[in-house]
């Protein structure tokens, strides 16, 4: 059975809490939505990674202050 479906989606506001990897987010209908997730060698590594020891952190470890503050600028709530 087909299904036609004509349909109009106005958004005013749209709060998301968060997307991930492989998350969707659908606004409407679609017929099918196929996961699908790929892993790229983009930098031609041929070997792993070396370990990192528990004491020492790691290379892209960030202060407390830049971890916790947003990556784009971001405008006041309104109220």
């Amino acid at each position: 059975m087909n299904y036609f479906i004509q349909q109009s989606i106005v958004i005013n506001t749209i709060k998301i809490g968060g997307i991930s990897n492989s998350s969707v987010l659908q606004i409407g209908s679609a017929g099918i939505i196929k996961p699908a997730s790929y892993l790229y060698n983009t930098g031609g590594f041929t070997e792993s990674a070396p370990e990192l020891k528990p004491d020492e952190p790691g290379p892209n470890v960030a202060d407390e202050e830049t971890l916790f503050s947003p990556a784009v600028p971001l405008q006041s709530p309104r109220k």
